[in-house]
């Protein structure tokens, strides 16, 4: 849960929930209706579960995050900066302009 805010306005608490679900989080804006002296944990606990039950029902709108992983790099080695300098000094009668 990110960043859990009092909307005075609209006297509700709101925050961007996120549930882990395997190898994908989805963030859920989230918010219920409460007044301003509700304890903090109250309100967590209310915003979690309204962002378990729009996960469970797939409804609503909501942001994906997939873990990727890297690909694996095409067998050519890294570009090592100092052997490469080292190879350059060895060349026989070329100059560097």
């Amino acid at each position: 849960m990110n960043d859990v805010i009092y909307n005075a306005t609209e006297q509700c608490f709101e925050a961007l929930v996120t549930v882990h679900d395997g190898d994908r989080s989805r963030r859920y804006a989230c918010a219920i209706n409460a007044p301003m002296t509700m304890s903090f944990d109250q309100a967590a606990e209310g915003l979690t579960r309204q962002a378990e039950r729009r996960h469970m029902g797939r409804g609503g709108m909501h942001s994906e995050i997939r873990n990727i992983k890297p690909s694996p790099r095409s067998g050519r080695p890294r570009f090592d900066p100092k052997a490469w300098l080292q190879s350059v000094a060895k060349l026989n009668g070329h100059r560097a302009a």
